[in-house]
């Protein structure tokens, strides 16, 4: 018996270096390495049989409403959380234990994980790998990165990625060249992009877009992440 455990005891150790070790080889290249395209992507091009619209731009390339609207709608405390906002968690966690519909508490940080690697759906196993994959994207990406890649490879339509693409459709301007009301409206889309058109906004876009300005306001870009060049001493 005690045979037996000393090799179980040294496979599970292999395995979990071979699972950091997996964790690092995908997380820590983003540092510097523009991902080619997502788990999402992927899943929509095969869906829909046909290519995403989606280009690349970089962190100085797009403007500070839109980095700031999405830091204010969809996590607050981005510029200064490990990667997680317990206070949301607990919150989420509370709510389906009293009945209610589990809702979600994602960081952008959780997001980008889950967006570039991961399926959507609730479950428990995506989640935990969700979480697995966070914590390294905090440690080896530079919050302004985590916010660049977020910014290019979100979904804001059906095989619509990215902010330029997103703003090109809606608004035909470059990212770069959106005004504080389109930022905001843009960011409005991201929780259902499927669901909601920045360009056709019903009353409840227009209510979230509003609530977005106001936290835009409350925050103020001063809450933005420096970029590389504002970074360096």
């Amino acid at each position: 018996m005690k045979r037996f455990l000393r090799g179980l005891g040294r496979w599970l150790f292999r395995l979990g270096v071979l699972g950091i070790l997996l964790l690092v080889g995908l997380t820590l290249p983003l540092r510097w390495i523009d991902p080619p395209t997502s788990a999402y992507m992927i899943l929509d091009e095969r869906r829909n049989d046909r290519a995403v619209r989606q280009q690349w731009v970089a962190y100085e390339r797009l403007s500070d409403h839109l980095k700031l609207a999405v830091i204010a709608s969809e996590d607050q405390k981005f510029p200064h959380h490990f990667g997680f906002d317990l206070e949301q968690i607990r919150q989420a966690v509370d709510t389906r234990l009293d009945g209610g519909r589990l809702r979600g508490a994602s960081t952008i940080s959780q997001q980008l994980a889950r967006n570039l690697y991961l399926w959507p759906g609730q479950d428990w196993i995506r989640k935990g790998l969700e979480a697995a994959l966070t914590v390294p994207l905090e440690l080896f990406v530079p919050k302004h990165r985590l916010l660049e890649i977020y910014l290019n490879i979100a979904e804001f339509d059906t095989g619509v990625f990215g902010a330029e693409a997103a703003s090109m459709q809606y608004f035909g301007k470059s990212a770069r060249a959106l005004s504080r009301n389109e930022a905001a409206l843009l960011a409005a889309v991201l929780p259902a992009p499927k669901r909601f058109e920045a360009n056709r906004p019903d009353d409840f876009l227009r209510q979230r877009q509003n609530w977005i300005l106001e936290q835009m306001d409350n925050l103020g870009y001063g809450w933005i992440p420096p970029g590389p060049k504002a970074a360096d001493p």
